[in-house]
């Protein structure tokens, strides 16, 4: 997996695991899938972050779900199920639409975190380093199940 945080992130979120075990972290621990991403490219590329630049990341990932992220995959969500009184294909169609948008805040998101990456210093470290790094300063307790389950799914 070559090349920026976007194409490594689509390919490790495509590994047998990886999705089930984001999807978890997001919707039972409250953390933030790209930042996740973003913990474990830094830890594959030998990157290490100092405090001061997780610090950064995760408020530009608070601001950024906040505002443009978690209000997109509500109306996706929302959108999921049949609506009364209204017509299955179109609500669909909206559907795919938001979800289009959802992905593409995501991938903003990963740019805005990318940028904030220091440079590669040293041998990749295992993911669960970078995830429970982060995991410490983006929430008051950290799901170190969950996020080793993570780190196991993603691709070596």
């Amino acid at each position: 997996m070559s090349g920026g945080l976007w194409d490594w992130s689509v390919a490790a979120y495509g590994a047998p695991g990886v999705a089930d075990a984001c999807l978890t972290l997001q919707d039972h621990h409250e953390q933030n899938v790209p930042l996740l991403l973003w913990s474990a490219w830094l830890a594959a590329t030998g990157r290490r972050p100092d405090e001061e630049t997780i610090e950064a990341a995760c408020d530009t990932a608070r601001a950024w779900d906040g505002v443009v992220v978690a209000p997109l995959r509500a109306v996706r969500r929302t959108l999921k199920a049949p609506v009364p009184d209204i017509d299955d294909g179109p609500r669909q169609s909206v559907r795919d639409r938001v979800k289009a948008l959802e992905l593409e805040a995501e991938r903003h998101l990963l740019e805005a975190l990318e940028a904030l990456a220091p440079a590669p210093d040293g041998a990749p470290r295992p993911a669960i380093d970078g995830l429970t790094a982060t995991t410490r300063l983006w929430s008051r307790v950290t799901p170190r199940p969950a996020l080793i389950r993570l780190a196991e799914a993603l691709p070596a």
